[in-house]
C-alpha cells in the first residue's frame, strides 16, 4: 500500500498544472462535455427509436440534469459556467477577467464536440440501421440530435428572437442565483437550481428550436456532424441557421445583464452599500466622541 501511495504521488504530480487558467478551462471542458453527453445521449434514444425510448419531457429533465452534473464536476475548480453566455456575462460585470472568455469558449466548444462524439460513438449502430440517417433533407434529421435546427415554422427573424429572450432568461436567473445579496442559494445547491432553470427553459421554450442558448453546446457538435458524415450542410441547413445560436445568445446576454442589473441587482447591492456607509459614518462618529471624552478626563486630572 506504502509504495502504491508513493506511486500515485509522482503520478499525481507529474501530470499536475500549475496554470490556475488552463485547469480552469479544462474543468469547464469535462463539465461542458457531460452537459452534452447526456443530453444529446437522451435526444438520440428519442430519435433512433421511433420515440419508445423518450418523448420531449424526458429530453428537458435530461439536459437539465446533466447542466446540474456538469457544475458539480467542475464547479469548484472553475466556476461550472458550461457556457460561454455565461462567462460574458460574469465579465461584463467584472466578476471574471476578459482573459477568460476566450479561454472558456475554446475548451467549452472542446467538450461540446467530444460530448457528441461520445454520443456518436455509442449509437453508432443505430444510426446505421436508420434509413437515409446521414441525409440532411431526411424528415428524420438525425442531425438534429447533436446540434439544433429551425423548425419548419420558424423564421430566422423568429429564431433570433428565440435566442436572444431564451439566453436572457437564462442569465437573469443565473444572476439571482449567484447574487450574494438577493436570496443566496444555500451553498451546494447553486448547480441543481441551474439545472432547474434549464429544464424550465426547455419545458416552455423548446418548441422552435430546441433551445442551446449556449453557442459552445451548439457549434461543437455540429463541427462534429460535418466531420463525422453529415458534411457541410450543417453550416448551410436552415439558410444558414449556425450563426444564430453562436451569436445571438451574446445579444439575450447582454439584454439579460440591463435587466437583472436595473430591476434588482443595483438595487439590492445599493442597500448593502449604504448600510455600509452608514455603519462606517457612526462609527467614525462613536470614535470622536470616545476621542473626547478621553481628552476631557486627562484635561482634569491635569486640573
Amino acid at each position: 500500500m506504502g509504495r502504491q501511495k508513493v506511486y500515485l504521488d509522482k503520478l499525481a504530480r507529474l501530470f499536475q498544472i500549475r496554470n490556475l487558467l488552463l485547469r480552469q478551462a479544462l474543468a469547464e471542458c469535462l463539465g461542458t462535455l457531460i452537459l452534452v453527453m447526456f443530453g444529446t445521449g437522451s435526444v438520440a434514444q428519442l430519435v433512433l427509436s421511433g420515440g419508445s425510448h423518450g418523448m420531449f419531457l424526458t429530453v428537458n429533465f435530461a439536459f437539465g440534469f446533466a447542466a446540474t452534473l456538469g457544475i458539480l464536476v467542475c464547479g469548484q475548480v472553475s466556476g461550472g459556467h458550461l457556457n460561454p453566455a455565461v462567462t460574458f456575462a460574469l465579465c461584463l460585470l467584472g466578476r471574471e477577467r476578459w482573459r477568460k472568455f476566450p479561454m472558456y469558449f475554446l475548451f467549452q466548444t472542446i467538450g461540446a464536440f467530444f460530448g457528441a462524439a461520445i454520443i456518436f460513438a455509442m449509437y453508432y449502430d443505430a444510426l446505421w440501421d436508420l434509413p437515409s440517417s446521414f441525409n440532411m433533407t431526411d424528415p428524420t434529421l438525425t442531425a438534429g440530435i447533436f446540434a439544433t435546427y429551425p423548425a419548419k415554422h420558424l423564421t430566422l427573424l423568429n429564431g433570433i428572437f428565440d435566442q436572444i429572450i431564451g439566453t436572457a432568461s437564462l442569465i437573469v436567473c443565473i444572476l439571482a442565483i449567484v447574487d450574494p445579496y438577493n436570496n443566496p442559494i444555500p451553498q451546494g445547491l447553486e448547480a441543481f437550481t441551474v439545472g432547474f432553470v434549464v429544464l424550465v427553459i426547455g419545458l416552455a421554450m423548446g418548441f422552435n428550436s430546441g433551445y442551446a442558448v449556449n453557442p459552445a453546446r451548439d457549434l461543437g457538435p455540429r463541427v462534429f456532424t460535418a466531420m463525422a458524415g453529415w458534411g457541410g450542410e450543417v453550416f448551410t441547413s436552415g439558410n444558414g441557421w449556425f450563426l444564430v445560436p453562436v451569436f445571438a445568445p451574446f445579444f439575450g446576454t447582454l439584454i439579460g445583464v440591463i435587466i437583472y442589473q436595473l430591476m434588482v441587482g443595483f438595487h439590492v447591492e445599493g442597500e448593502v452599500r449604504d448600510r455600509k456607509e452608514r455603519t462606517e459614518h457612526e462609527n467614525v462618529r462613536l470614535t470622536n466622541v470616545t476621542s473626547n471624552d478621553n481628552a476631557k478626563e486627562v484635561g482634569k486630572e491635569m486640573h
